[in-house]
């Protein structure tokens, strides 16, 4: 099949495409809010230079699907060639057909994005919407537990924490949600360590290596708090023997990584705080509960509650 296939997005969303479906050679350029460089080998555009442009289907790997659906809207880019992977429901569902989408991709594919969406009730508990904006709307079981959880640590003190960054999507609103404390962020800000990552994909390695200090600073509602700990962990944790946390993001994805996290900030974590693990069910990232159950046949069981967000984040209470 011969098609002109242009994908939205060079984040995970895309990574995690390009490895199970869609070979990246077949995709003719990447397309972000703005264009340059590349992804993949391919380049990466903008919409403008994507509209006015003869093409098959603009496939939407991002979840800032609201933005392409208003942007191609005001550029003439017709609705039924666009296809998205996340946050393609509201009252109806944004892709107007599955047919093209899954002659390219495999029907089992496309079946997993046509039932992968469920519309859920806002929480009678949220007085007002803390956590709004772009990219509040991916994930929404797991952002409205985090503020649920920041509600509590009132009374605990504590700096917070994140051990894989990435693009700061997360980091941003344990910022948001906690203002007034110290976040630490962990990360490499170019991708998994090599030998670690061996057997993951290409686009997956890739969308881990897309990100930079300031594209993660950028992100944060108030930067001034946050401290950068660039580089391997637990190597860059030197010097942080004496600190304590009232809230740890623990996003490594890898077993070993995860593990060394485990390590490092299960005895630093004041009572009353939490650790969330994520992707401790995500069946592709089966490293994540490896390296829990090795750090619990060592130190015994911990109190968790498993959520049922996207990735199947563990909530570990102290």
């Amino acid at each position: 099949m011969n098609m002109k296939i242009y994908v939205y997005g060079t984040g995970c969303g895309a990574g995690g495409l390009i490895d199970s479906a869609l070979p990246a050679e077949k995709v003719k350029a990447f397309v972000e809010r703005e264009g340059g460089g590349t992804f993949l080998g391919r380049p990466v555009i903008s919409l403008d230079q994507l509209a006015g442009s003869d093409f098959d289907i603009l496939i939407v790997a991002s979840r800032d699907a609201e933005h392409v659906e208003r942007e191609c809207a005001k550029l003439g880019i017709g609705a039924g060639k666009l296809f998205y992977l996340k946050n393609h429901m509201k009252t109806v569902d944004r892709n107007q057909s599955y047919d093209m989408a899954g002659k390219l991709l495999g029907e089992h594919f496309t079946e997993g994005v046509r039932c992968s969406e469920k519309l859920i009730r806002v929480p009678l508990w949220t007085e007002r919407e803390r956590i709004s904006g772009p990219g509040s709307d991916n994930d929404y079981v797991r952002l409205k537990t985090l503020e649920a959880i920041s509600m509590r640590l009132e009374n605990v003190s504590g700096a917070a924490a994140e051990l894989g960054v990435n693009r700061g999507a997360f980091a941003r609103w344990i910022n948001e949600l906690l203002p007034d404390r110290t976040i630490y962020l962990f990360d490499t800000f170019a991708g998994f360590d090599p030998e670690e990552s061996r057997d993951c994909g290409a686009g997956f390695r890739e969308a881990h290596r897309n990100t930079t200090v300031e594209t993660v600073l950028a992100a944060l509602p108030h930067p001034e708090k946050a401290v950068i700990r660039p580089g391997l962990f637990p190597e860059t944790a030197v010097g942080l023997d004496a600190e304590r946390f009232a809230l740890v993001s623990l996003d490594a994805d890898l077993e070993t990584s995860t593990l060394e996290g485990l390590d490092f900030f299960m005895p630093r974590i004041n009572k009353g705080g939490y650790l969330l693990l994520h992707d401790y069910n995500a069946p592709k990232l089966p490293g994540v509960r490896k390296a829990l159950e090795r750090w619990e046949a060592e130190h015994g069981k911990v109190l968790a509650v498993p959520l049922c967000d996207v990735n199947g984040t563990l909530v570990i209470a102290f």
